[in-house]
């Protein structure tokens, strides 16, 4: 009977301390990336991909990319399209301004990007030419405005 108790006992003692030893195991570090694809609208092209958030930031010119579950829109101009710059003056003016030559190249604005398509308005020339830009003016609007050059 001794003999009995003794081997149930040491069993029960490797039993109860089996879970305390630390488990030989381990957990690589994987990704699970795919899908993507380009959008382009006119002037803009956005590319992405879906994935972990595990890629760095990208920063070139006037854009940034951030890596991981993007919360921003970024955009990206047309090749070959004019730098256009919009300036808020002391006078409260707005002034729109992108280098010559502009050939092809038309001026538009739109107060929302809420509409499907986008409602894009053309601002007509003549514009104003200063040195080596045109400029556009106009007074400050109230609430908000875009402006885009866009190549027909």
């Amino acid at each position: 009977m001794t003999s009995s108790l003794h081997r149930t006992l040491t069993l029960a003692a490797i039993l109860l301390a089996a879970p305390h030893l630390p488990a030989q195991l381990a957990l690589d570090w994987f990704t699970i990336d795919g899908g993507g694809g380009t959008s382009t609208n006119g002037q803009y092209a956005l590319s992405g991909t879906l994935g972990q958030p595990d890629a760095g930031r990208l920063a070139g010119g006037n854009f940034t990319l951030e890596g991981g579950f993007w919360g921003i829109v970024a955009a990206v101009p047309t090749p070959g399209a004019p730098f256009l710059t919009v300036t808020r003056t002391a006078t409260n003016t707005v002034v729109v301004s992108w280098p010559l030559p502009d050939t092809g190249w038309k001026l538009h604005a739109t107060p929302s990007f809420s509409t499907t398509p986008i409602l894009w308005t053309e601002l007509p020339p003549p514009y104003a030419t200063a040195s080596t830009n045109l400029l556009f003016i106009e007074p400050a609007p109230v609430g908000n405005k875009f402006y885009r050059l866009h190549k027909p």
